[in-house]
């Protein structure tokens, strides 16, 4: 246990269950607040919803409001699932962290509307992304809206945490919905810097090219990769097998001519892999430094050697589970989690704990954001590694970035990826570049000098944290292993983020988010059927992984202050994804489209409008039957074939037909306003640009923000999902322009001296 002395209580929904999972992984004490009947999980998937979600958290069943008081009132964290905030519950605990986790957020006009999974990710643009353009919007498997609250709240929780340590508790607004429209990469980015709304993307990447590609025996997620090299090593390899065709003609080398005909590149490829096993093609590609990797599900994960040579697994109670996105703390595997009974652990309510005492606010000034103070490296760059920096930086961290036009960001520079209006030659236009490094300082500096290396050691032994997405061996190439670190910081709290961890015998296989995620589970199960898979083609797995790598950040700063030692956290993105996949470990399921096994109807459907999509969750046989009022049906709620879920089920065409007949002649928005009224939860799918020009949620929480970048000019920004009401984060500045901090860190942080600076400056180290 990291912090056996603090205890959180979870009042559960399918929105924080996987915040109290999280942090039981981190070592804290989770006590799982249950009905008398018990949990819903407890009835879910035969019993293994409740052991994935709540294995390791403790079980009460307070039987009076004041027992519950009780148990709250000596807890330091509450997450909180309920519509109202347990408000008799926590009504003048002023040391209490309450992290608030909804559907939409606790302000708004539509912070009372109903959500699942599906609807609050149609409402927050991760529907829209999903699935081919001339077809319906498609669902990511494993409830992945949830998902993302799930680990906002975690991670609200621990900032909640710390910001307690220099002032009282407070009350963290976590929105669901914005959770999901902060998690898009580029889905709102195109429209805000390029007013372009892109269509779903089928099989292949929006921006990069990748794509989902036929195997013999399956699937292959991979491409074309993003350097020169990558693309040479292909055409090598073609031209070995005779599978070339005519991609060896010179034209192809020009990579807007292969982007520009990627449809005849892509067939080419297809016909080559197509021909393979997906494990064998795998493996070869990685012998040539490619980005491939087999298309896995998650019944397979167990057979991948590097999640098995790294202990990923637990065991729950007598099952095999999936394990935790990294290992904490200090390299610490959580091999077994019991699971409790339904009001094991009631001596809980009675017992006397002292309420956490913490110090008073000192100031009637607003506090300081909770990570104020904190000073990290950022080493890192495409999507993971800022996205990750990204969150520390929205709350309040002094984050430099490193970087130089030696080894300039690809998001600066790559055309393909340089959301903006002007031209795409501008390293400091880029939208996509810009949006995930807000609030960071930029220093130019060439590492690949020793006396680039001799300054990043200056800096480290003043940073509280480094960070770093490179692959595997980088650092210890550049000298500055872990071992050398602690040496020169032995506080820091280095975060790796490589695609397969630093260990095991996969550690070198090159990663890009889509292979990642094939390798997860998860694209294999984002489809229509097992015959019919479309997979995960955006960076779905990179902003997992930032965000993993953002908790495992705060987790690691609090367990400093406990017991003053940094550490190093090897965060696998593998790992990361597949952490989110749920309970199909457990409870093996196949690709299903948009339905959901408890509830039916569920699905989306086709509204009034060209691309106009109404997402719909049925929970129960009281929404099916306000339902059936609103579509003008009643005849059937009385209707012998659609009186209980599972009869629906076994009747969709008669259900999803009548339910599909009425929405096909209404706007979204009005339909899904009509069953909000009734307690349906329903929502429109939203695209980029309805999500900033037409949520009246989105807007009233002010959730796109405009700054002005002293390049680019003024832009609307995504902002922190994370509300912190004492100690708020947001977006104090937009992202820098290159070098431009760069003497002020030197001499600030590093302590360099102006005739220093001015060396390196001559000898093109600051560039």
């Amino acid at each position: 246990m990291s912090n056996p002395a603090v205890r959180v209580v979870e009042l559960s929904s399918p929105f924080t269950r996987f915040a109290g999972r999280l942090l039981v992984g981190l070592g804290y004490e989770v006590v799982l607040v249950e009905p008398e009947e018990g949990d819903p999980t407890r009835r879910e998937r035969d019993g293994d919803a409740f052991v994935h979600w709540h294995a390791g958290k403790r079980s009460v069943t307070p039987a009076s409001p004041e027992e519950l008081r009780h148990l709250v009132a000596g807890a330091d964290v509450l997450l909180d699932g309920t519509p109202d905030g347990a408000p008799e519950a926590v009504a003048g605990l002023g040391h209490l962290v309450h992290v608030r986790v909804t559907p939409f957020g606790t302000v708004g006009p539509r912070s009372h509307w109903q959500g699942t999974d599906l609807v609050v990710a149609a409402l927050g643009g991760m529907l829209a992304q999903v699935g081919d353009p001339d077809g319906p919007p498609l669902r990511l498997p494993e409830n992945q809206a949830e998902q993302l609250a799930g680990v906002h709240a975690a991670i609200a929780a621990l900032l909640g945490l710390r910001a307690r340590r220099t002032g009282p508790g407070q009350l963290a607004d976590v929105s669901a919905q914005a959770c999901v429209a902060a998690a898009l990469e580029a889905g709102a980015l195109a429209y805000l810097h390029e007013d372009r709304v892109p269509a779903r993307p089928g099989r292949v990447h929006p921006l990069v090219p990748h794509g989902l590609f036929r195997a013999a025996d399956g699937h292959l997620g991979g491409g074309l990769g993003g350097s020169p090299r990558m693309w040479d090593a292909l055409l090598a390899w073609l031209r070995e097998e005779g599978a070339e065709a005519d991609l060896a003609e010179p034209r192809w080398q020009d990579p807007v001519e292969r982007k520009k005909h990627q449809e005849h590149v892509f067939a080419v490829v297809q016909e080559f892999a197509g021909r393979w096993p997906k494990a064998e093609f795998a493996e070869l590609a990685q012998s040539r430094k490619l980005p491939w990797a087999a298309v896995d599900l998650p019944h397979e994960l167990p057979g991948n050697p590097q999640l098995a040579a790294r202990d990923f697994f637990l065991r729950a109670g007598d099952r095999t589970d999936l394990g935790f996105p990294f290992a904490f703390p200090e390299g610490h595997r959580v091999k077994e989690l019991d699971v409790p009974e339904r009001g094991a652990d009631q001596r809980l309510l009675h017992e006397h704990r002292p309420a956490p005492k913490v110090p008073a606010a000192v100031s009637a000034e607003p506090a300081r954001p909770a990570l104020h103070g904190v000073r990290v490296l950022d080493l890192t760059w495409v999507l993971a590694g800022p996205y990750c920096t990204k969150v520390l930086a929205d709350h309040g961290a002094d984050v430099i970035k490193v970087e130089s036009l030696g080894r300039p960001d690809p998001t600066r520079f790559a055309p393909f990826m340089h959301l903006s209006r002007g031209p795409h030659t501008d390293p400091n236009t880029n939208g996509y570049f810009n949006e995930v490094n807000r609030n960071k300082r930029s220093l130019a500096l060439d590492t690949r000098t020793e006396d680039g290396i001799a300054v990043l050691r200056d800096l480290i032994a003043s940073c509280d944290v480094l960070v770093e997405n490179f692959s595997a061996t980088v650092m210890t190439k550049l000298g500055l292993g872990y071992d050398t670190l602690r040496e020169i910081n032995p506080r820091l709290v280095y975060i790796s983020m490589s695609g397969m961890g630093h260990t095991g015998p996969r550690s070198g296989w090159v990663s890009y988010a889509d292979t990642v995620s094939a390798g997860s589970g998860l694209t294999g199960l984002t489809g229509w059927g097992p015959d019919d898979v479309v997979g995960v083609i955006y960076g779905h797995g990179d902003i997992v992984a930032g965000l993993q790598a953002a908790l495992a950040t705060v987790a690691a700063l609090e367990h400093r202050e406990e017991t003053g030692r940094g550490q190093h956290i090897d965060l696998s993105q593998l790992e990361a994804i597949a952490s989110h996949m749920g309970t199909s470990l457990l409870h093996p399921v196949e690709p299903a489209g948009n339905t959901d096994p408890r509830w039916s109807p569920q699905g989306v459907y086709r509204c009034l409008g060209a691309d106009s999509w109404l997402a719909v969750s049925v929970r129960d046989d009281t929404e099916w039957a306000a339902l059936c009022t609103v579509i003008g049906r009643p005849d059937l709620a009385a209707d012998d074939r659609t009186r209980t879920a599972e009869r629906r089920a076994h009747h969709t065409e008669l259900v999803d037909g009548a339910l599909a007949t009425w929405a096909r002649t209404l706007p979204a928005d009005a339909a899904a306003e009509l069953l909000q009224e009734h307690g349906i939860p329903a929502g429109p799918v939203r695209d980029g640009r309805d999500l900033v020009e037409h949520d009246p949620q989105l807007r009233a929480r002010g959730f796109y923000v405009r700054a002005e970048h002293p390049v680019a000019g003024a832009f609307l920004h995504e902002g922190p999902p994370v509300r912190l009401i004492r100690t708020p984060g947001g977006i104090v500045k937009a992202a820098p322009v290159l070098g431009a901090d760069t003497d002020d860190v030197l001499r600030d942080v590093a302590g360099l001296s102006p005739e220093r600076i001015r060396a390196l400056r001559e000898r093109e180290v600051l560039r």
